[in-house]
């Protein structure tokens, strides 16, 4: 489940950076609202992938949901800021993390 979330991330993500022009068309504006409306499903499965995972104590790693949580947020934000700029500021260059794989620290022997 979590690899088809993030492909459909990834590939959400390349519609988004496709739009070019700088003023949003009402047709851009409604594609971008079906983006926004498919980042909080997206949203939405994560929260059910995380409640449903049987991640065990003794896993080397698991998946990072809080992690893609942020980067669906900061992609929905920027969305958000295209659609309607309060002004024009400079841009936050900071990019999406996209490494998903936390590593579980080893369980200390018991004596």
């Amino acid at each position: 489940m979590p690899a088809s979330v993030i492909h459909y991330l990834f590939l959400l993500s390349l519609a988004i950076l496709h739009g070019s022009s700088n003023a949003a068309s009402g047709h851009e504006q409604d594609q971008l609202s079906l983006v926004q409306q498919q980042l909080n499903i997206i949203e939405r499965l994560v929260t059910q992938a995380e409640t449903a995972s049987t991640a065990e104590p003794d896993d080397r790693y698991r998946f990072d949901y809080s992690r893609l949580t942020q980067d669906i947020q900061r992609i929905r934000q920027g969305v958000q800021s295209y659609l309607f700029p309060s002004r024009a500021q400079p841009r936050d260059p900071s990019e999406l993390v996209g490494d998903y794989r936390l590593d579980t620290p080893p369980a200390e022997p018991s004596p």
